[in-house]
């Protein structure tokens, strides 16, 4: 897969990602909880951080720093993922957990497919 073909699915899963953000971010639930704040903002700082890149059309610095702040949207999903029953066990939850993990699990498998280009900065 090249850079742009990643780019532009990274883009389209970044998108079910914030969803998963709009829910939680409205979930009357979480708003005392911290931690739980924190998976929202997470998935805010990550899709915001790649956004310049991707309006730039630099597929290459897209996909670098969507791989290099991957680490920390993994632990997010991971926390959400061990934590959302403490919360609530509704389905939403369960769903977003669901897919926050689906997300996560998606970048790594596009990461592995990128092909790098020798003659990119």
């Amino acid at each position: 897969m090249t850079p742009e073909q990643a780019m532009e699915r990274i883009n389209i899963i970044l998108a079910h990602a914030w969803m998963v953000r709009a829910f939680l971010k409205h979930a009357d639930e979480i708003q005392e909880d911290v931690e739980m704040l924190d998976v929202h903002r997470m998935i805010f700082d990550y899709t915001r951080a790649v956004e310049p890149s991707f309006q730039r059309r630099d597929a290459q610095e897209y996909v670098r720093r969507a791989k290099g702040k991957l680490p920390k949207l993994r632990k997010a999903a991971e926390f959400f993922a061990k934590e959302y029953k403490r919360i609530s066990d509704h389905t939403n939850f369960q769903m977003a957990a669901l897919s926050l993990t689906g997300v996560v699990r998606q970048l790594e498998e596009i990461f592995a497919s990128v092909q790098n280009d020798p003659q990119a900065k």
